[in-house]
């Protein structure tokens, strides 16, 4: 845990390194950078838009960011380090902070017409989710034959399809839940449920073997 803080200026900003993905670190701003989101820049041209991402970009090594109110969650390259990283992405985001931009300008922001809500198009979300299954989820599941697949986004709900090795094999649900899903929430918190259309009893090796003779 660090602390980036100027004498002059009522800005304070906490960084704090994530205990179970340390490529990942949450920088606690003292003020409010955007007030509504969250918001998730998988590369530097989904940030466009975005004053603060774009600038976040510009520092070698970050991967990703997600701005939520008053947190700026960074997600830099496994062969980068933090040390000088952190203190760069905090004097990033005091400058912004200073010249009274909004991190995130309007014409990118969507409006749910039914909650008044921000929210990003199921469009938007999809190519972030796709993004992360390529370099992440499916990059590690393939070393065992599998692979998920985006069916549809509907009404903030994810449906998925699982294939290859992961058809049929009870261990999928693992992946999914324990994997798969909490890497999505960092990422997609606007979803609220993934749904697996997945149908395993059609597997090589099936959640619920057919049996020769009826039970």
């Amino acid at each position: 845990m660090s602390d980036f803080l100027l004498a002059d200026q009522p800005i304070s900003i906490r960084a704090e390194t994530s205990i179970a993905d340390p490529d990942t670190c949450k920088f606690i701003v003292s003020r409010t950078l955007h007030p509504g989101g969250p918001f998730f820049f998988a590369n530097k041209e989904r940030a466009a838009g975005s004053p603060l991402g774009e600038q976040l970009f510009v520092l070698p090594g970050v991967a990703n960011v997600l701005i939520a109110e008053s947190i700026v969650t960074i997600c830099k390259e496994p062969t980068a380090s933090w040390s000088g990283l952190k203190a760069a992405i905090g004097t990033a985001i005091r400058a912004q902070l200073l010249t009274g931009v909004p991190a995130i300008l309007e014409m990118y922001i969507h409006t749910d017409t039914q909650t008044g809500m921000q929210r990003r198009s199921d469009a938007e979300l999809i190519t972030v989710i796709q993004a992360l299954l390529d370099k992440e989820i499916n990059r590690s599941i393939a070393n065992h034959g599998g692979k998920i697949s985006i069916v549809e986004i509907r009404q903030g709900k994810l449906y998925i399809s699982m294939s290859g090795g992961c058809q049929g094999c009870a261990s999928s649900q693992i992946t999914l839940r324990q994997g798969f899903e909490v890497m999505l929430k960092r990422v997609a918190p606007e979803i609220e449920e993934i749904v697996d259309t997945t149908n395993h009893a059609a597997g090589k090796q099936p959640f619920y073997p057919r049996h020769e003779e009826p039970l």
